[in-house]
């Protein structure tokens, strides 16, 4: 179980964990073991709440596909166990990130106050820079 919250969890059943061979320099050990990680996660056939999946789907996110896929590639560590446990987490990051429900935006005014307050230092530091000009008798 992949938990993501204190209520809600994934089941390992959902995320399909695949070994492939890394990228990169390696030398031969690169050629011969398959270390990284291939990691996907269908959003629409997973056991996600209703409103998780649609957060996850409107995301603009290259990881996930235009079917609703998350897909990750982790290679950044030799081994495959690693490799694995930084692909859960990656996901595991993703998801946390939807239930985070965010603040609504109410848009505000200045007060006169606050209006007035800036008016008068705008109004100083013009006379103090019209102090500044060339002087003439």
């Amino acid at each position: 179980m992949l938990q993501i919250t204190n209520s809600v969890s994934l089941p390992e059943n959902e995320i399909e964990l695949d070994a492939i061979r890394a990228q990169g320099s390696g030398g031969q050990n690169v050629n011969k073991v398959s270390s990284a990680i291939h990691l996907r996660f269908d959003i629409r056939a997973s056991s996600l709440p209703e409103v998780y999946k649609e957060r996850l789907l409107n995301l603009r996110d290259q990881r996930i596909t235009k079917d609703g896929i998350v897909v990750i590639k982790a290679q950044q560590f030799r081994t495959q166990e690693q490799n694995r446990l930084d692909a859960l987490e990656r996901l595991q990051a993703l998801l946390k990130t939807v239930t985070v429900v965010p603040k609504t935006r109410r848009p505000t005014k200045p007060s006169k106050a606050a209006k007035a307050k800036r008016m008068d230092k705008k109004s100083q530091r013009g006379k103090v820079k019209a102090l500044r000009g060339k002087i003439t008798d």
